[in-house]
């Protein structure tokens, strides 16, 4: 079989709409413009699609200098980036404490009226630091706002799998991956450690545990009623860790990658 990279996904703002580029950047904490803007509410603690599932209605397209916001029924938002003398704010997310920029209160007001509830946005600008978990990375890995880890994968034979159970097939960006890899075997991705897509080498550090939002439809922006696919997953893809599918990924390098590269299996 000969894997090929069959799509790639980033998400500028966490818990947001996915954008499908042709083409990518690798950077230290994941891809160009990936989950690099949170939603906070006013403790400064994160805010996802878990508790609101409407955010995935929200698009946010990155400008030259900023974002713009769309949703349905909204108004369309450009926004700036935050300037290095732009207030700064401690959020949390997981485990961690980031230093992040506090975008204009417009944006915060945006969001608070599509979601009902006072939200606010923070940028992660390069003075900004998140460190993966010590226990799967290497000193100095960094990640954006993502989960945990700066890109994920999943195969499409995987999602093929999942669907061939389920009564209503889902779409892959139930799973909110970055990389979506064709011409494999189900779950090949569990026995992957090193990969090279294009010229850019990654390491699979750990699968990716599964939560209630995948049960949200990232097209309608409400909740399944019937817990699916996570129920169905649970039948199969239970492990120790949690229910699993797909895997967490860390670049060794930088560089452009495109949909159709090869994803070479080094390890």
């Amino acid at each position: 079989m000969n894997p090929t990279l069959a799509a790639l996904h980033v998400y500028p703002v966490k818990s947001c709409a996915a954008l499908t580029p042709p083409s990518a950047q690798v950077e230290a904490r994941g891809l160009a413009d990936d989950r690099r803007w949170l939603v906070v509410d006013t403790a400064g603690k994160f805010v996802t699609g878990r508790l609101y599932a409407r955010m995935p209605l929200i698009r946010a397209t990155p400008l030259a200098q900023g974002l713009r916001l769309e949703a349905p029924g909204m108004p369309t938002i450009e926004i700036a980036v935050p300037t290095s003398a732009a207030p700064r704010r401690s959020v949390e997310i997981w485990r961690s404490q980031v230093d992040a920029a506090q975008t204009d209160a417009a944006a915060g007001d945006w969001v608070s009226r599509f979601l009902g509830t006072e939200l606010h946005l923070v940028h992660m600008d390069d003075i900004a630091h998140r460190s993966v978990n010590p226990e799967f990375g290497r000193p100095g890995d960094e990640v954006s706002f993502a989960d945990g880890y700066p890109q994920l994968l999943i195969s499409s034979a995987a999602l093929d799998a999942l669907n061939q159970r389920l009564s209503e097939p889902v779409s892959m960006l139930r799973f909110r991956p970055n990389f979506v890899v064709e011409g494999t075997l189900p779950h090949a991705e569990d026995d992957w450690k090193r990969i090279r897509i294009g010229s850019v080498e990654f390491e699979l550090v750990k699968p990716c545990t599964r939560c209630i939002f995948t049960t949200v439809d990232p097209e309608r922006g409400e909740r399944n009623a019937d817990g699916e696919p996570l129920k169905t997953l649970t039948t199969y893809r239970r492990s120790p860790a949690g229910v699993t599918f797909g895997q967490n990924l860390i670049a060794r390098g930088s560089g452009t990658i495109r949909v159709g590269d090869a994803v070479e299996v080094l390890d």
